[in-house]
């Protein structure tokens, strides 16, 4: 028997299936985590403290909602930036999946993001640790192109996303 798929009241397809806490779709009516509303746009500093919320509860896949929808939602000013960082928690979603190929490539690509916006100049917003992000996420993609063991540890998928905690 073929599903038809989940739509919104749009019409548009969206996946309404539970997801694990790597962001997997597991099957419908299965137990998963809380899921970020598709609509979710948060201001920039409650975007940060929300991320870091989930990051520090092992949740990347869900901190990247939260970083996608800020990105989808943000100026042009700071759309970029909000970009990059939504990539660093996909690649943390992927190092979390054990994907180590996939972890590589969007840690970098995030991070190259984040030093592309830096040279624009500009404060960042809602007291990011954009140093700090660009370090942890370059040493993860370091460590996991090396085939350290301890690149799936809890610490190693929470960075700190401001320089104090939250």
């Amino acid at each position: 028997m073929t599903r038809s798929r989940d739509r919104d009241t749009q019409g548009r397809a969206r996946n309404a299936r539970p997801r694990d806490a790597a962001g997997r779709p597991l099957p419908h009516g299965a137990a998963g985590v809380d899921r970020v509303p598709e609509d979710l746009a948060l201001a920039p500093d409650e975007a940060v403290t929300e991320a870091q919320r989930l990051l520090d509860e092992g949740l990347p896949f869900q901190a990247h909602e939260v970083l996608e929808g800020t990105w989808k939602d943000s100026g042009d000013d700071t759309r970029e930036l909000w970009r990059a960082l939504a990539q660093v928690a996909v690649g943390l979603t992927h190092a979390q999946r054990s994907n180590a190929r996939g972890a590589v490539a969007l840690l970098r690509r995030g991070a190259e993001g984040i030093r592309s916006w830096r040279v624009l100049g500009v404060d960042a917003p809602a007291g990011l640790d954009l140093d700090g992000v660009t370090a942890h996420a370059d040493g993860l993609a370091d460590d996991i192109e090396g085939g350290s063991d301890s690149t799936t540890s809890a610490d190693r998928l929470r960075p700190r996303l401001r320089g104090t905690p939250s």
